[in-house]
């Protein structure tokens, strides 16, 4: 046994050693070809610098100018004023509460702003004229008088869709704005936030991804007074090379003094390409921001790459010109070779030493086993990475640090939702099923709500969450989900900020789409509501929070009867409220519209459903579609046997690629309930509507 063990080693270290020989060999071709496309790289933006400018003026905002319409952008409460010529945030021609409202004004492309390869920002110049005016829709609160909003900013933000939150936000950023965001903003603040170390009500900001002033300079100081009434311009000067930003306000002329003048490196707030423009809001108190015009300019250095083989620019005939080029080209690569064929000559080499490398391991491995004999080692099957598995007590808790506060998302009535971290890195949200759901009727059978939680998660679509794994450990029963930073929709819809229509119907789309594969595997998600529905990083919606079973008496008769027949009822609701922006019982509305189902089926009877549609996303609605949407809600509040469609059905009403049946005239009686988890039928839902 020593003398097969000493043989062993010493295999071990001639293998190791030539090993060693091969690899090292390897090693340095690799940093030859490394070096090579560096220098072939270098070679391609190695052209001359130039100069990328963008130039936009508007000395109104006149609907008569169809440039207007055509490049800039309205989202929210936003509008242009046709009397004024101006942009007013937020829009004073609706006679709604104008508190709590958010709207932007974007230029509608985006314009460069960086350089990726030397990150150097662009230099740029902007001015604007605006004025702070009250309105006379604003309501006024007993505790004192409503006039004097929040204020406005000009923007450099990442996309031309969101709106953030009002308030004190200023429209400029919202809860799902992750720490890395990239957003830049000048605001001109009229009201005072301890919170944010505003210094005063009449201030200006610059706001460096976020809402906390990275300088705040008081108005006063220059004589300004930016609620007084009277139109003000803002000049805004940023030297990209040197880092430096001048900033000057007035109201007559260009003041000699600027406001604020000093070193600011904007690159770590910029992507390439930004989109630019103003935001404003409103909070407890009301005013409205008016833009009276707009110039910007800005000038970015860039490499003049020359054209190869893979671009279009190649396939262009330059006649002349192209023909003495291709000559001199042809003259020089006759006295120089290529960079390509060095890449070429450096890959024969490392392919020739990788074979020669094998072959001689190999024939030294068999010649040696020869002599040997091979000990078989067990080997134990690989898991696959994402396949749903149980966790330990011990690790749900290390990820969620002992259940902190600090980590918690959110609760319904089944239990809480943490966020937390698994030793491998991946952000996963954890709902802790509460103690009173699992003492319930719903929750005393364990094994069956086990047995429901595996065949959820082997399902696997692009619109459902994942489920990563569940924990039944310590009397604690707790799923794991994966983790969208985005967040639930219905903090989108109901919270601060505005969805833009284009949005809110790709989510319909994507849960319609989700709920009908569900339908197709015979399974069912019963708990169909906006705070199931979470956003990715790019919008798409994913459906999660399945419902859980009932008792073991009443599950297989609420199964077979009415599980994917409630999920359609249910997602009749959450249209009208995605459509809306309102949840199904508005405490905060009129008695007569607090119910939004009863209030949608009025509408429909008067055939004014525009009514129902979300006045805050503004003119940019496709309201045709958003009807459209509508009636397939009330569609799937029908009856069973009345036309209550199946979500397959629903899909290809979404697509435009079936005709929607005609709406009963008059309201019906709904036979299900809104809580689809609850029981056949509970509450005043199993009568007619009132």
């Amino acid at each position: 046994m020593a003398k097969r063990d000493c043989c062993s080693s010493g295999f071990a270290v001639g293998f190791s050693r030539h090993y060693f020989v091969w690899w090292s060999s390897s090693f340095y071709l690799l940093a030859l070809i490394q070096f090579l496309v560096l220098v072939n790289s270098s070679a391609a933006t190695s052209g001359p610098v130039i100069n990328v400018t963008k130039h936009i003026s508007f000395t109104h905002f006149s609907l008569d100018d169809p440039s207007v319409l055509s490049d800039v952008k309205l989202l929210g409460s936003a509008k242009f004023s046709m009397e004024k010529s101006i942009i007013q945030i937020p829009d004073d021609s609706k006679a709604f509460d104008l508190r709590h409202q958010a709207g932007r004004a974007i230029y509608s492309s985006p314009v460069r702003l960086l350089d990726p390869y030397t990150h150097t920002p662009a230099s740029f110049q902007t001015t604007f004229s605006f004025q702070f005016s009250n309105s006379s829709n604003a309501s006024v609160d007993g505790d004192g008088p409503s006039h004097g909003g929040s204020g406005l900013a000009f923007i450099i933000v990442p996309d031309e869709f969101t709106v953030g939150r009002p308030g004190p936000w200023l429209g400029m950023l919202n809860d799902a704005c992750q720490e890395d965001y990239k957003a830049v903003g000048i605001e001109f603040d009229t009201r005072q936030n301890p919170e944010f170390g505003d210094p005063n009500d009449n201030h200006v900001g610059i706001n460096l991804a976020s809402i906390v002033s990275t300088k705040a300079i008081d108005a006063s100081d220059f004589g300004v007074f930016l609620n007084d009434g009277s139109v003000h311009r803002a000049w805004i000067t940023y030297d990209g090379p040197r880092r430096w930003m001048d900033i000057h306000l007035g109201s007559d002329g260009h003041p000699s003094k600027p406001v604020f003048s000093g070193s600011l490196d904007l690159s770590p707030h910029l992507n390439e390409y930004m989109f630019i423009g103003f935001s404003a809001s409103t909070g407890n108190q009301t005013q409205i921001h008016n833009v009276l015009s707009w110039n910007f300019s800005a000038t970015s250095q860039a490499f003049l790459r020359f054209p190869s083989e893979e671009t279009c620019e190649s396939k262009i005939t330059l006649r002349k010109s192209e023909a003495a080029q291709s000559q001199t080209t042809q003259k020089r690569s006759n006295k120089e070779p290529s960079s390509s064929f060095f890449i070429f000559i450096a890959v024969a080499v490392l392919a020739l030493a990788t074979m020669t490398g094998f072959i001689f391991c190999s024939r030294r491995g068999r010649n040696d086993n020869s002599k040997l004999t091979a000990i078989p080692e067990k080997t134990q099957r690989p898991r696959p990475p994402n396949k749903p598995r149980r966790f330990t007590f011990t690790e749900i808790s290390s990820a969620t640090r002992a259940f902190s506060e600090t980590e918690m998302l959110g609760s319904d009535a089944r239990g809480v939702y943490y966020r937390g971290k698994l030793s491998n890195g991946c952000q996963v949200a954890i709902k802790r099923l509460s103690a009173q759901f699992l003492n319930s009727q719903q929750g005393l059978d364990r094994r069956r709500l086990l047995k429901e939680i595996g065949a959820m998660s082997r399902v696997r679509h692009p619109n459902l969450v994942p489920i990563r794994g569940w924990c039944s450990d310590n009397r604690e029963m707790m799923i794991v989900y994966d983790f969208y930073a985005n967040g639930s929709l219905d903090k989108w819809l109901f919270g601060a900020g505005v969805l833009p229509w284009t949005r809110r119907f790709k989510v319909i789309n994507d849960v319609a789409e989700a709920l009908s594969f569900l339908h197709s595997k015979q399974l069912a998600h019963k708990n169909m509501k906006t705070s199931s529905v979470f956003l990715d990083v790019s919008f798409r919606a994913v459906l999660g929070d399945f419902g859980m079973v009932l008792s073991a008496t009443d599950s297989r008769r609420f199964e077979s009867a009415i599980s994917q027949t409630a999920d359609v009822f249910e997602f009749g609701i959450f249209v009208l409220e995605v459509v809306s922006g309102r949840g199904r019982l508005d405490p905060e509305v009129e008695q007569e519209e607090r119910d939004l189902v009863d209030f949608a089926w009025r509408m429909h009877v008067k055939d004014e459903k525009v009514k129902v549609v979300d006045g805050r996303m503004g003119s940019l609605v496709n309201l045709e579609q958003a009807i459209r949407a509508l009636d397939i809600g009330l569609l799937c509040m029908l009856n069973e046997s009345k036309g209550r469609p199946k979500m397959e059905e629903v899909v290809e009403f979404l697509s435009m690629d079936k005709q929607i049946p005609e709406l009963p005239a008059c309201r019906p009686v709904s036979l299900f309930p809104y809580n689809s988890a609850t029981g056949l039928c509970t509450g005043y839902s199993c009568g007619p509507f009132k």
